[in-house]
């Protein structure tokens, strides 16, 4: 079984000057990421009358942002990866680019852009490379900034590839805790190759319901190929509910794997004394 990207090291060092030059020569690689740049269009739903102004998350080597051009829009991109955007002006592509990490937060100005979408880059979020890197801390720094940069009303799509349903559930939740509402669709959720994932998110309000997805059919669709967190933003609030105490074993336990998971390494070894509680002494 074949290694996720993300585990082969930091995006600024695996996205090398060789990798990125993948994304001029590999016209299967280049194939699949205009299709999901083009699905993410589609999902935002933009005016057809009038030019928008889209950011790029993980804009790479400019593939996706060739989309955004070909569109009519007008489109900023921000990616880690100084060889892909080498590549991208090599390519001489439209839009202003930025080398920026994404988990430090944006620092466009209030209200800037349209929509945004994002091709095959927030997993990387998920991953500890350094000891003083916290996923969640991150993912919330780059969502909450991203919902001040973004117009009201304004949507963002994301494509990306969760490892496991844990991974999911840290991502939505930190998207709704800087105020978003929307939910996940899910492409061709029956097949293990065409299957894709897209998060949507909406800035000020939350629409009567998520975009459909494609590959299943109208009865399917209100269940299996959608995850929808719109108004689920007021059950963080509800304590109590169906969760283990707080400070026992089985929430240490639980608060420790969940951290192995996230790719900490210094998480302390379990023994019979953990969670255990102190006898008074005098």
């Amino acid at each position: 079984m074949a290694r996720r990207p993300e585990h082969r090291g930091p995006p600024e060092l695996f996205y090398n000057e060789d990798e990125s030059r993948k994304y001029t020569v590999n016209s299967r690689m280049i194939q699949i990421q205009m299709q999901m740049a083009e699905r993410a269009l589609e999902l935002l739903a933009l005016p057809d009358d009038q030019p928008s102004y889209i950011l790029d998350v993980g804009c790479g080597s400019g593939l996706s942002g060739e989309v955004l051009s070909e569109a009519g829009h007008c489109w900023v991109g921000v990616d880690i990866s100084r060889h892909m955007l080498a590549v991208a002006q090599e390519r001489e592509v439209e839009g202003d680019l930025f080398l920026h990490d994404m988990g430090e937060g944006l620092g466009f100005r209030a209200g800037t852009f349209d929509g945004v979408i994002s091709v095959s880059a927030l997993q990387w979020l998920c991953n500890a490379d350094r000891k003083t890197q916290h996923p969640p801390k991150r993912l919330h720094s780059f969502f909450s900034s991203l919902y001040a940069c973004m117009a009201r009303g304004a949507k963002a799509v994301f494509q990306f590839y969760p490892e496991n349903p844990d991974q999911m559930e840290l991502i939505t939740q930190q998207a709704m805790r800087a105020g978003f509402t929307g939910g996940v669709v899910i492409d061709y959720p029956n097949s293990t190759r065409a299957k894709k994932i897209f998060l949507c998110l909406f800035s000020g309000g939350a629409p009567s319901s998520l975009p459909k997805a494609l590959g299943v059919d109208a009865v399917e669709g209100s269940r299996e190929d959608q995850a929808s967190f719109i108004g689920a933003r007021r059950s963080l609030k509800r304590k109590g509910r169906g969760r283990v105490p707080i400070k026992s074993r089985e929430w240490i336990l639980e608060k420790k794997e969940r951290a192995k998971r996230q790719g900490m390494t210094y998480v302390k070894l379990n023994s019979k004394y953990t969670g255990r509680k102190r006898k008074p002494r005098f």
